[in-house]
């Protein structure tokens, strides 16, 4: 007789359910993915390099809209007040920044004026991106010495480069994340794929086969 096949449905349930969960949660929150890594330490000490951040879309309910740490009553983000927001300058590789709201800006406006000096590099006269060519934000890092706009990171911030606010942070959890990056980066995007995707199968496989045994064993 020969024997029966391993049941693989233990092993591929686990999966099943993590991915569910992360659709019904991207569904409540309104971005995809709802979560985000950090790469860098520009926002220590309230978000360290690794951890794993959870975001929202910029307007969804019942988060509210967007807050900068200048407003009344800001909420408090990731260690300080005001929003932490992901935003993307276009034409730039489209790199998203994970940067705080400092204060918001309207066109024409010589910005520096509202700014702390500390954050700056130079008066209105010196920077590229002053006096404010559009409606938007200022936005730094809470590690960093610069606003973004004083730094050469970015431009002054419109509201449609934002593509997700944070909510809260969870430590080390985002170095799975990094490290795939890193080996994209490094050994290409279908590589890392490959390897991947083969790891997934081994795991599940050895896993269903080790779940198989045991319960044959237990029937015995």
């Amino acid at each position: 007789m020969s024997s029966p096949r391993p049941d693989r449905t233990g092993a591929v349930a686990p999966a099943v359910a993590v991915l569910l969960i992360a659709v019904l949660f991207g569904a409540l929150v309104g971005t995809w993915p709802p979560f985000v890594a950090v790469e860098s330490g520009s926002m220590a000490p309230g978000v360290e390099r690794g951890d794993l951040v959870v975001v929202t879309a910029a307007d969804r309910p019942p988060w509210g809209d967007l807050a900068t740490e200048t407003d009344p009553d800001a909420p408090t983000r990731l260690g300080g007040a005001g929003d932490v927001v992901v935003y993307a300058v276009p034409g730039a590789g489209d790199r998203p920044v994970f940067h705080r709201l400092a204060f918001p800006v309207e066109a024409g406006e010589d910005w520096t004026e509202r700014a702390d000096p500390a954050l700056l590099s130079g008066d209105c006269a010196e920077l590229s991106t002053c006096p404010a060519p559009y409606d938007g934000y200022v936005t730094h890092g809470d590690a960093n010495e610069l606003y973004d706009q004083s730094a050469g990171i970015a431009p002054v911030v419109p509201e449609e480069w934002i593509a997700a606010k944070a909510l809260f942070a969870v430590p080390n959890l985002g170095w799975i994340r990094v490290g795939i990056d890193a080996a994209a980066a490094r050994y290409g995007g279908v590589a890392t794929a490959v390897v991947l995707v083969g790891s997934a199968g081994l795991a599940g496989g050895v896993g269903a086969l080790f779940f198989g045994r045991l319960r044959r064993g237990r029937r015995r």
